[in-house]
């Protein structure tokens, strides 16, 4: 992809991420370039970006001047997974809340399976902005898709930053679901897809990420 059209991408994911109610004033998003470095977003609230273009940013160095400083999880996770291409970093409310308390959404319907048996949680507040603490989060995350902050927000991964946007906005969908169904007074157990409902529900054809993604970027 041509450098403009993956400025392009990256505009359209942060802008996606904010409209959606996905991110307010914080958080970012980016997109591997090749092996040595990837394209973040600008360091503003991703639902204004507008023509405002992302920084280069190398996996492995410093970050250049005028990164947000949790962009190191981006840099910790990309050294360690050859296979991601996007990341999103963002703080949805209903993810949020059930993280205040330790919780993870279960997979209790079809987009909630995509992250079965579930996304970690990494069980600590404080923000991410020094190199020890990223790389303990990308250790975490191990070979998932997704690891909740607790009352931090979430830091999801996909093969394309398309992807990690469409399962960012899975996640907060499953948090919806595993919210209601606990007001609703459900013991948590209960209603929980099973292995074999899980394994079916895991699939990518149909244009599952591409309708998702139009969907996303339409707000």
């Amino acid at each position: 992809m041509e450098a403009n059209a993956r400025q392009d991408l990256v505009r359209k994911a942060a802008r996606a991420l904010g409209r959606s109610g996905l991110a307010h004033a914080y958080g970012h998003c980016s997109a591997r370039l090749d092996g040595g470095s990837f394209l973040v977003c600008a360091a503003m609230p991703m639902g204004l970006v507008s023509d405002e273009p992302g920084v280069v940013v190398p996996i492995s160095g410093p970050l250049p001047e005028g990164v947000l400083g949790e962009v190191r999880v981006h840099q910790a996770i990309y050294a360690r997974r050859a296979d991601v291409g996007g990341i999103c970093r963002t703080m949805p409310p209903a993810l949020m809340a059930l993280s205040t308390q330790g919780i993870v959404p279960a997979a209790r319907h079809g987009i909630g399976a995509y992250f079965a048996p579930g996304p970690a949680l990494w069980d600590d507040p404080r923000l991410l902005r020094d190199d020890a603490a990223a790389a303990r989060v990308a250790e975490a995350l191990g070979e998932g898709n997704a690891i909740v902050l607790r009352g931090n927000g979430v830091v999801v991964a996909g093969e394309t930053l398309e992807q990690a946007a469409v399962l960012n906005w899975f996640l907060e969908d499953a948090a919806r679901i595993e919210r209601d169904v606990r007001m609703m007074g459900f013991a948590p157990e209960s209603g929980r897809l099973n292995a074999e409902e899980m394994a079916a529900r895991q699939v990518w054809s149909g244009g599952v990420v591409e309708r998702m993604w139009n969907w996303l970027i339409s707000m």
